[in-house]
């Protein structure tokens, strides 16, 4: 169950909690989605939520009273294990495993389109060509990034925009959104560093951000390198995958307790790719990708039998849930535009 779903989960009972009175007259305003984000510093569960405090000001009650209303309801959804309160009314929620280790089946089932959605089916968004190096860069990720979540996306070009608005008796200049992006500090960045490195340099920044340029630092082939640390773990996934072959077993989903924080960061890889394309911000997926390279590099000891151990179950888990994220960095890589190579 990813970010997005359980959000649903959560939406669907609220929805339940008004129909049937338990939540009294809240104006008709019953959320279309519900924001569910990592447990804070005290908080329980896999998700927190603070819908009851948000729905509390509309309904008149304690925000415990209304956070005990929908913990009854969510409690008994498919895939929910536990839901229980904490402070003033968070819903702290916890996933089944089974339900955890699907999620590494979802990725390895799709491994060309996990992530991908639905959520701007139907939107059409037109973006005007430009010509700054930065610039270009990143509205051909975003438009990347809004198709994978269902949306109509196209870069116009400057001559078919002008025989549009012409058609359309717009008079002169070029319909489509113009993004606001800090132009590269470094002209000609791709011819000196190559563009894999330049791409990362100029997408890791926000775009109404100046990225910092390093020559020396990009091209560095070491793990203070985040672009080196990112393709490296995708790397070092391939290469488990080749030595447990060696070694005669291969992955299958399992419980794998000592992965939970590398399988939540594959749990909000979809909500991710929508945040980072309903706000034009290719930062977020590469951040993002940082993220689940450091916890795969740290989590990669764990995955193959040491001496004379023997494979068991929990090293094909621990090998699913491995290839699972080298699955989530050569897909994010790919959006950005940069090649994922298997050997380093």
């Amino acid at each position: 169950m990813t970010p997005a779903e359980l959000s649903r989960t959560v939406v669907r009972a609220v929805r339940s909690a008004v129909d049937e009175g338990a939540l009294g007259a809240i104006g008709g305003m019953v959320p279309e989605t519900v924001k569910v984000e990592r447990p804070r510093p005290g908080g329980g569960g896999d998700y927190a939520s603070g819908i009851a405090l948000k729905l509390a000001a509309a309904t008149g009650r304690p925000p415990r009273e209304v956070a005990e209303v929908l913990r009854a309801r969510i409690a008994g959804r498919p895939g929910i294990a536990l839901v229980e309160i904490s402070g003033p009314g968070f819903l702290n929620i916890t996933l089944e495993r089974d339900v955890q280790c699907g999620v590494v089946r979802q990725v390895l089932a799709s491994p060309a389109a996990y992530g991908y959605g639905d959520a701007l089916r139907g939107e059409a968004y037109d973006f005007a060509a430009v010509a700054e190096e930065r610039a270009w860069i990143v509205v051909e990720v975003v438009v990347r990034l809004l198709r994978s979540q269902g949306a109509d996306a196209r870069i116009v070009p400057e001559a078919e925009a002008e025989a549009e608005a012409e058609a359309e008796g717009v008079g002169e200049g070029a319909p489509g959104e113009v993004l606001a992006v800090v132009p590269c500090p470094t002209p000609g960045l791709v011819g000196l560093v190559g563009g894999d490195a330049a791409r990362w340099a100029l997408l890791r920044a926000a775009r109404h951000d100046r990225p910092r340029i390093d020559v020396e630092a990009l091209l560095a082939q070491r793990e203070s390198n985040p672009l080196f640390r990112v393709r490296y773990a995708y790397s070092r996934s391939r290469a488990l995958t080749r030595n447990a072959l060696q070694l005669g077993f291969t992955a299958e989903p399992g419980a794998v307790p000592e992965g939970e924080r590398l399988l939540g960061l594959l749990r909000d890889h979809p909500g991710v790719l929508e945040g980072a394309a309903r706000h034009r911000a290719p930062d977020r997926l590469a951040r993002h990708l940082e993220a689940v390279a450091d916890e795969l590099l740290r989590f990669q000891h764990a995955v193959l039998p040491l001496g004379d151990e023997k494979p068991s179950a929990a090293h094909r888990s621990r090998l699913a849930l491995a290839e699972a994220a080298g699955t989530v960095l050569a897909g994010g890589l790919s959006l950005l535009g940069i090649d994922a190579p298997e050997l380093l």
